[in-house]
C-alpha cells in the first residue's frame, strides 16, 4: 500500500513538475511586439491606421494585415517597401502603386521615386505601425524606409508605433561609421555597417538625435520584444528579402554585400544566394555554380546562364563583419589586372566613407582596417546608450 502511495504521490509531483517547466519555457520564449495585443490595440481605437509591413509581419500563421481587420482596426494604407508587401519584387526593382488583392486596401509604394508619402497619402491616417523584420545592417534598406516614413509622419502630425522585432545581428558592432557626404537610400544615418540595434531601438535614436525634420513633434511609441535580449539566438521565420532565404545568408550578408560593388557574383540567380562567392574566368576557389534567371529574386544575375568558380560558404563559420573574403577577391583580380571596384560610387556609398576601399587598395589588412574604425565604434556605443531597450 505505501509502494502504491509512493508512486501516485511521485507521478503528481512530477507531472506538476514538467508541466511547470513547460511553462516557464513558454513564458520566456520570445514574444514580438505585434503579437502584444493589449498594449497597442488601445492606442488604435476609433482611428484611421496605415501599415508599413511586408511578408515578414506575420505571427505565426498569421499575417498583422489580417489579424487587425478581424479586431475591426480600420486600415486605410499599405505602404509597401523595397521588394513590394508581399515580398516577390527583385533588389532594386520599382515598386508601384495598386490595390491589395485580398483585402482592397491601397498599397501605396515608398520603394523608388517616391520614398516619403505625400501630405495627400497621409490625409486619411492617424496611425502609422511599422512592422518588418530588419538584419540589423544599414544598407539593407527597410530602416531607410522607417526613416522616411517616421519624417513624414513628424511633418503631418501623425503618430508612429513600432512593433519591435529581433535583429538577428544583434551581437555585433562594426564598420566604418557613415560620413555625412556618402548618405543615400543604402546609408541614411551616422552609424557603422553592424549597429547592433532593432529597429525599435534605431527609432527611439533617430528620433532623439533628431536626425528627421521635426523630431521633436513626432509622438513615437515603440513595443519591445518581450523575453529578448542581445544574447538571444533568433533564428527568422519568414525570410526578410528574395536573397537571404536562411540564417547562414542573413549572417554572411554585412561582409559579402560589398561584393555588389564589384564584378564578383554572390549567388544571386542561385538557391544560396549570399553564401557563395564566384567569378569567371579568374577562379576565386573549387566549387562551381551558374546563375539563373529566378522570377522575384533575379530575372538579370551576374554570369547569367555562365559557369563561374569560387567558394561555398554555407558552412562557413562566419559572423560579424568579414574583410577577408573582399580582399582576397581583390588581390586575385589586380594580379589579372581586372578593375575590381567597377562602381566605386556604390562601393563607398554602402561603406558610407570611400576610406574602405582606399584601404584595400592600398593593401592594408583586415586587421589593420578594423584598427582603423575602432574610436568611430566607441563613441557610437556611447551615443546609442540611452536609447538601447534590451540588456
Amino acid at each position: 500500500m505505501f509502494k502504491t502511495l509512493f508512486i501516485t504521490l511521485f507521478f503528481i509531483f512530477s507531472t506538476i513538475f514538467i508541466a511547470s517547466v513547460e511553462a516557464n519555457e513558454v513564458n520566456n520564449s520570445l514574444v514580438v511586439g505585434a503579437q502584444q495585443y493589449a498594449k497597442y490595440l488601445p492606442q488604435l481605437k476609433n482611428k484611421r491606421v496605415g501599415l508599413v509591413v511586408n511578408q515578414t509581419s506575420m505571427m505565426g500563421q498569421t499575417h498583422l494585415v489580417d489579424t487587425l481587420l478581424t479586431k475591426n482596426i480600420n486600415i486605410t494604407k499599405i505602404f509597401a517597401p523595397e521588394h513590394g508587401f508581399r515580398g516577390d519584387h527583385d533588389a532594386g526593382a520599382h515598386v508601384k502603386n495598386a490595390v491589395d488583392g485580398k483585402t482592397g486596401i491601397p498599397l501605396i509604394s515608398i520603394y523608388g521615386k517616391n520614398k516619403k508619402p505625400s501630405q495627400a497619402a497621409l490625409a486619411d491616417v492617424d496611425v502609422i505601425i511599422f512592422d518588418i523584420q530588419d538584419v540589423g545592417v544599414r544598407f539593407y534598406t527597410y530602416i531607410s524606409s522607417m526613416h522616411y516614413m517616421m519624417e513624414a509622419a513628424a511633418e503631418q502630425g501623425v503618430e508612429f508605433l513600432v512593433l519591435d522585432r529581433p535583429n538577428p545581428n544583434i551581437a555585433y558592432v562594426d564598420g566604418p561609421i557613415l560620413e555625412p557626404e556618402f548618405k543615400s537610400f543604402v546609408g541614411m544615418h551616422p552609424i557603422p555597417v553592424l549597429h547592433g540595434m532593432t529597429v525599435g531601438e534605431l527609432a527611439k535614436m533617430i528620433k532623439g538625435e533628431g536626425w528627421i525634420n521635426k523630431a521633436p513633434d513626432l509622438k513615437l511609441t515603440v513595443i519591445p520584444v518581450d523575453h529578448y535580449t542581445r544574447k538571444s539566438t533568433y533564428s527568422l521565420p519568414v525570410k526578410p528579402s528574395p536573397n537571404l532565404p536562411n540564417d547562414q545568408a542573413i549572417a554572411l550578408y554585412p561582409s559579402l554585400c560589398f561584393f555588389e560593388a564589384t564584378p564578383i557574383s554572390i549567388g544571386r540567380g542561385t538557391d544560396f544566394a549570399f553564401q557563395v562567392i564566384g567569378y569567371s574566368p579568374v577562379a576565386l576557389g573549387d566549387f562551381n555554380f551558374t546563375p539563373r534567371a529566378i522570377k522575384g529574386a533575379a530575372l538579370n544575375p551576374k554570369f547569367k546562364n555562365q559557369t563561374v568558380q569560387g567558394l561555398d560558404l554555407r558552412q562557413a563559420n562566419t559572423t560579424g563583419l568579414n574583410l577577408t573574403y573582399l580582399i582576397n577577391a581583390y588581390t586575385e583580380l589586380s594580379k589579372n589586372n581586372i578593375s575590381f571596384f567597377e562602381r566605386a560610387d556604390f562601393m563607398d556609398k554602402l561603406a558610407g566613407t570611400n576610406k574602405l576601399r582606399l584601404a584595400i587598395e592600398a593593401g592594408q589588412s583586415a586587421a589593420q582596417i578594423k584598427q582603423s574604425w575602432q574610436a568611430g565604434l566607441t563613441q557610437f556605443k556611447a551615443q546609442r546608450a540611452p536609447y538601447l531597450l534590451y540588456k
